[in-house]
Order: structure tokens, then sequence, then C-alpha cells
């Protein structure tokens, strides 16, 4: 990109970086053909490195950005070259074949050399008939299509639903397939237009590289992509999600060692792919190692959130391999680092401070909710994961500290409406509170939900389902759209009104776009992904809920809607069936044995 954009790269507080940021190089148009290339001839890890104490593991752990090489070519039968950059038909034709192949290269020892290999991959692919490679496109998108579906009717809401889960789910397969996961804030789908040389792009104008939110990973906002593919079967979309943290695992765990002197890793909410937190929240001039942006310094949760939709995918797949492979590690240096970094109060129990409560309270707060619950979540799952997953040791370390964990803290409303400021020590009904002890608020989350979702500690069929609708009820920000939760946690508590009215808005979100479907910006950028995630979430919770082996059905599905639905649970369980009139009339699980584990709750 032109150095004139470099104001655009906030979130790498670009004015300070030592690199200019060079224009894609466009190859002159021959025969028919058109080829570009982006080749990295300069990289900002190492100066990252440096700016967060780290500069001692640039031998260790290779530039993920020195000689990046990747663009592509275009070319097409009966094309001749149109100028330097076009291409045109020689003759008048009433049909015309344009064949785009792409390469990307992390390390290219030059643009040559990446040359070569696109011209390898272009003769490669190029004997591929085309009657051929339609037919594979064909077949994988049928066996996708069928692996699972939410097909609802009854009203005008309700077709709209039906389609914008879809298209949601779509818009994820075409994403989701590469080394990177889906960015919430467009996935590969932003939009724009040509501006004039020189020009800012703004959220009012801009062109198509331009993402409100930059180019980091938000955990907060990518995990709603990703949580509904569990329950889709799109385990192999969930791959590059959950390699983002495997793969960033050792320099994290080096990060711990230099930063505070023990074992275990921790992954800041805001991070680049390969691991390290975006430098304007790290701080660009900072001298300690700890995070200055009050938003992010201790915001390390959403890791282990990661670490429970692995373990979800491996409840239902049984695969013993992802579990000691993938889970393991990167749970153990999870735990490792909650057990090592804090200290234990009088009762020996794990005083998690300072800490913050996902945004919303910063800094101050102790022991916090989503933290706890989190753990509560994926600790038991751990331990009952196959012999061979884990060390006696590792096992032996996470009984410790599952037997050391603060309870998840209970206080009342003031005057039944709303959690109290502080200890929660006002009269009224008794609610979940975001944390032990908390400030004021500096965002709009509810993170005393977490136990509900993502963490499912509270809900149908299990103990304190009215402390958990109470604390629903007297949430502080609703929000039904974009990254806010209020579907998800609407239908595992049963609240089948505002489950529904929640997926109605999640799914008619539409912007200005002519493809409609691209969500409008809750928080984030056009198409709001996470928008349409937590859409998906919503509906699939609507019709289905595991618990262990057990399955619930129509935990919260309006009578007035009727599906054919097929989705995935554990032990290898897929449930296919039509409800209506708030009634299954078809059922088929498979494997049959499964069917003994349903429980039909009655619409509520």
């Amino acid at each position: 990109m032109p150095s004139t954009e470099k104001s655009g790269l906030s979130e790498f507080g670009a004015a300070a970086l030592p690199v200019d940021f060079a224009a894609d190089t466009v190859l002159p148009a021959s025969h028919n053909r058109v080829e570009w290339y982006h080749f990295n001839e300069q990289s900002v890890y190492p100066f990252i490195l440096a700016q967060q104490h780290l500069e001692e593991l640039v031998s260790k752990y290779p530039d993920p950005l020195l000689h990046r090489c990747f663009g592509g070519l275009l070319q097409g039968p009966g094309l001749v070259p149109d100028g330097d950059r076009g291409l045109k038909s020689a003759v008048a034709s009433r049909t015309q074949r344009l064949d785009l192949v792409a390469l990307t290269m992390p390390q290219a020892a030059s643009p040559k050399a990446w040359q070569t290999a696109l011209t390898a991959l272009d003769q490669k692919v190029g004997h591929v008939p085309i009657a051929a490679a339609r037919g594979a496109h064909a077949a994988w998108w049928r066996s996708f299509w069928n692996r699972s579906w939410i097909h609802i009717s009854g009203n005008p809401d309700a077709q709209q639903v039906s389609q914008g889960y879809i298209l949601q789910r779509y818009m994820m397969a075409a994403s989701s397939r590469g080394a990177s996961p889906v960015k919430f804030n467009g996935g590969l789908f932003t939009v724009g237009h040509d501006l004039p040389l020189g020009t800012r792009s703004t959220s009012a104008q801009h062109d198509a590289d331009y993402r409100a939110w930059g180019s980091p990973y938000w955990n907060q906002n990518n995990r709603l992509l990703y949580w509904p593919l569990i329950s889709t079967g799109d385990f192999d979309l969930l791959k590059p999600w959950f390699s983002l943290y495997t793969n960033a695992l050792p320099l994290a765990q080096d990060r711990t060692r230099l930063y505070f002197h023990h074992e275990g890793a921790a992954f800041i909410e805001t991070m680049n792919f390969w691991g390290l937190p975006r430098p304007v929240d790290f701080g660009l001039d900072n001298p300690t190692d700890e995070v200055q942006s009050r938003y992010m310094r201790y915001h390390i949760q959403g890791a282990l959130e990661v670490v429970a939709q692995m373990l979800d995918e491996y409840e239902i797949t049984r695969d013993a391999a992802f579990a000691r492979v993938q889970i393991v590690p990167l749970a153990d240096a999870l735990a490792t680092y909650y057990s090592l970094h804090w200290q234990r109060d009088a009762a020996g129990k794990l005083h998690i401070a300072p800490a913050q409560s996902i945004e919303t309270y910063q800094l101050d707060a102790e022991n916090p909710t989503p933290d706890i619950a989190a753990l509560r979540n994926v600790l038991p799952r751990l331990l009952v994961l196959p012999v061979g997953s884990a060390t006696v040791t590792q096992r032996a370390s996470w009984r410790t500290l599952l037997d050391e964990l603060p309870a998840i803290p209970v206080g009342r409303t003031a005057k039944g409406k709303q959690p109290p400021l502080g200890m929660g020590d006002a009269d009224g009904l008794p609610v979940l509170l975001p944390a032990e002890k908390y400030g004021r608020t500096k965002n709009s989350e509810n993170p005393e939900l977490y136990p509900v979702f993502p963490y499912r500690l509270y809900g149908l069929g299990k103990p304190d389902l009215t402390l958990a609708r109470n604390t629903f009820a007297a949430r502080l920000f609703p929000q039904d759209t974009c990254w806010g939760q209020d579907g998800p946690e609407a239908a595992l508590l049963g609240l089948t009104d505002v489950a529904q009215r929640a997926a109605v808005h999640a799914f008619t979100a539409y912007g200005n776009q002519r493809f409609r479907w691209f969500w409008r910006p809750g928080h984030d950028w056009i198409p709001d992904l996470d928008n349409g995630g937590a859409g998906m979430s919503t509906l699939q919770l609507m019709l289905l809920q595991t618990d262990g082996r057990q399955i619930r059905l129509l935990p919260a599905w309006p009578p007035e809607w009727t599906a054919n639905f097929k989705l995935h649970a554990p032990y290898q369980t897929t449930v296919e069936g039509h409800v209506e009139n708030g009634k299954l009339t078809r059922l088929v699980v498979t494997p049959e044995s499964r069917a003994k584990d349903l429980v039909v709750s009655s619409t509520p």
C-alpha cells in the first residue's frame, strides 16, 4: 500500500514504525495473462518484539512477515493484453472464461521464487478439466450442506431468520478454509471502492482494504463466529481458529517466563496472528511488561473459552489425538498460568487480583466471574479425558486448581433492578455478580452472565435456574445484535420470547449493501460476522441443548415456527427432526442407542 495510508494502520502505531509500506507490483500484461504480487522486503515484527521487550526471542521465532509474498494471476483463452494492466477478448464472443490462480508463500526467497511457484501451481491446476473441477466443487458443497441444517418457516420473520442462518454459514465456509481464521470485521467480504490517490479511508468513504477495528484478532468478537460451527459439525472450518492459539503457544509461554518468571501462558484479548498483543494496546513507549490499555491489561479469559470450544468438539468427535495433541497442551499452559500467577487467600482459595471482568469492569476487579466460570467449565472436562491424553502430574495440578477456585460471586440486586456496585450487599433478589469486587462500568458487556453463556454452568435442567434468570432480568446492558449475548443466554434459560426476538434481530440486521445479508456494523464492520454467529448460536440453542450425555430438544422453541433440522451432539451423535406447532412430528437419532438420552421440553 502507498505510504500515504500509514495513518490507517493505527493498531500498529504506524507513525512510529521504522518501515515503509510499499505498493503491490503489477507485471506488464503479456499474452493472455496479468500477474501481480506483494513482497515484504521489510517487517514490523522485530520492532514489535523490541517494543514489548522480547527482542531476545527474535532469533527463536522466525519473522512471520518478512519475505511473505502473495498475489495471483488472471488469464483466459482468447484474451490479449489491453494496456499494461488489462485483458480483453481478441474477437467478439458470447462467452468468456477467466481463470484466477492465487498463491501466498509465508517465506519466499525472492519475488522470482514466488513467480516460479505460481507458474508451477498454474500448470498443476491447468491440467484439471473444468468439468472435473466444477464437479469436485459441487460435491464439496453438497457434502457441506448435508452435514447439518436448520430450515424454518411459519411467518415472514421465520423466513428471514432461515435465510440469514444459511448465509452466515455460507460466509463462514467461504472464509475459514485457509491457514488463518475469519476476521470478525468482514471476513473475506469487506466492501468499498477506489479512492483518489492519497485519500485516507474512513468509515464513510473507504476502499476495500479498510476495516474498522483493524487487522488484529479480538477474541471477544471472533469466538462468536465459531461457536455455532460445533453443532453444525464443521470441524474443518474450526481448525484455523484453534490453530491461531496452538501455533502461538510456545511464544506465549516464553513471554510468560520472561515477564513473570513462572511457567504457563496467557493470551491478551487483542493479538496479531503470531500471538502478541497489538502494539497500541501494549503501549508504544511502555517501559514495563504490563499492557497499558485499560481495556486489555488483564483481559486473558478468552483463551479459556477457546479451550471450552475445543472440548465441545472433542465431546462430539471423541478424537483422542485431537485431545492429546491440541487441547491438553493449550489447556494445561493456561491452567498453569492461573495457578502460578496469583496468590491464595487465607482460606487457601485462588485470589485473582488485580484483574478485570471482560472490558466492562477494568483494573480493579477481584475474582472475576468469567474467569472463574471458565475454569469451572474446563477443568472438570479435562479431568475426564481418556487415559493417555495427559500426564499424572497434569491431572493432579488440574484437580488442585479446581479445589482452590473461589465460588462464583453471588449478591443481591438493588431494589430488584440491577446488581449493586461493589460487593453485592444490597437487599433484593439474589443474582450472579460480575466479580467478587468491582468498580464502575467502562463498557457494555454483562460478564455476570458468562456462567450461562458461554460456560453453561446454569440453565435448564441445572441447579439455581431462578438465580440465573434473576441475573438475566437484572442485566445492565440488554443487547441481542453484534456481540450481544442476549440470544444464547435467553435460549439456555428457556426464555423463548426473548430468544426468538434476538434471532429475528440478528438475522434482519441488513445493511445497505447490494448483498443485503452483509450485516450492518453493530459495533464492528461490514459484514458484522459476530452478529451472524451469535444469531446462529441462538437458533441452535432454541432447538437443542446438551449436558453430558443428555440431549434436550425444543428448550426454547416458539410454537408458531416450523423447523426441519439436523444438528450434531456429543458421542458422535446427530439429531434430525421436524417440529410443527411446538411438537416433534419426526425424529431420527443416529446412532439409535442415543435416543434414550433425549429429553423433549414442553414449549415454555
